[in-house]
């Protein structure tokens, strides 16, 4: 068997049935190697309906997020991403820290060359809380789109 066929059959939940993890740390990350190795590219998430719960009140709490990453050897199975994302509908805890905690643990998982995430949250109190985060400079000679999500205008 072939390596990159022993990597798709290390795939936990591609083609498969899978239960909704209860919480972001029952949830499993799958990777799979990155086709284009040595070659800088980005690669974008964007989830405009992500729900957690606030960890005060228990009241639901809604971002559109954004992940752009420029892969190294790895990148994330997109059905486990999803699962994972949604495993934070049961999840509560502050904006700062769903945001933060989602890049930290693809940072862990995936090793990119560079990752940043744009977590725009509607407003609570009528006070919206984006959070933003990277890991650091991204790399000269890279085109990194502009995440394009406008600031919360309210009614006006």
């Amino acid at each position: 068997m072939t390596t990159a066929q022993n990597d798709l059959d290390a795939l936990r939940q591609l083609g498969q049935h899978t239960a909704q993890p209860q919480s972001p740390e029952e949830a499993t990350l799958d990777r799979v190697p990155s086709p284009h190795q040595g070659r800088q590219y980005v690669v974008r998430f964007t989830a405009p309906e992500f729900t957690s719960l606030c960890p005060v009140t228990g009241q639901p709490d809604f971002a559109h997020i954004v992940i752009d990453y420029i892969p190294d050897q790895w990148i994330v199975e997109s059905k486990s991403l999803k699962l994972y994302l949604t495993s934070f509908r049961n999840h509560g805890a502050f904006h700062e820290d769903c945001s933060i905690s989602i890049a930290t643990r693809l940072v862990e998982e995936l090793s990119p060359v560079w990752l940043r995430i744009g977590a725009y949250w509607y407003p609570r109190g009528g006070i919206p809380i984006d959070v933003f985060w990277q890991t650091g400079a991204p790399p000269d000679g890279v085109w990194i789109p502009t995440q394009d999500v406008p600031g919360y205008r309210g009614r006006g």
